[in-house]
């Protein structure tokens, strides 16, 4: 009866702590996003970001109201200035982001490798969302991830998020 018992909260427990990692193809990055968060198709990523250059991959969970979009792109970000990039994104969202409120903006180091960090609250068409914003120099191009939730819902599933935040690791 012990051995049963001791066999489901094994069970329990790896099923509890159950979560998926995600990469970029090629691009040495990995990172752990919370328990039933799947991959958006390209049709689903194009309606969520309607823009010129939506990210190349994104992941969220089954109503896709809390995602993490993620990619490499081809501008190269210089490590040793970081905090002037910190300022142009600030001044670009400030322009660009409808009801944007800052929580955060600094530079923070995460594995070793110093991570614009930019958390901030705006209105969206129908809901006011909740980003966190990470973005460092990788293989010559810049690697930027979005952690993305409803307002309301962003509670619920912030220490999930924060958790697949520290998770990323880069090679």
């Amino acid at each position: 009866m012990k051995a049963m018992l001791a066999f489901a909260l094994a069970l329990f427990t790896l099923g509890s702590a159950y979560c998926a990692q995600f990469s970029i193809p090629d691009g040495g990055v990995t990172f752990d996003a919370p328990d039933g968060f799947t991959q958006l198709t390209s049709e689903e990523i194009a309606r969520k970001f309607p823009r010129s250059s939506p990210p190349g991959f994104v992941v969220g969970n089954e109503r896709r109201t809390t995602t993490i979009a993620f990619d490499l792109k081809p501008q190269s970000i210089p490590g040793d200035k970081l905090g002037e990039v910190k300022s142009s994104f600030e001044q670009l969202f400030q322009r660009m982001i409808p009801g944007l409120v800052w929580k955060e903006r600094k530079v923070i180091s995460m594995q070793d490798q110093q991570w614009i960090y930019l958390e901030l609250t705006s209105h969206a068409v129908d809901t006011d969302i909740h980003n966190i914003v990470l973005v460092t120099p990788h293989k010559d191009k810049a690697l930027i991830f979005n952690f993305n939730s409803t307002k309301s819902e962003f509670p619920k599933v912030e220490a999930k998020l924060r958790e697949s935040l520290r998770s990323i690791r880069l090679k």
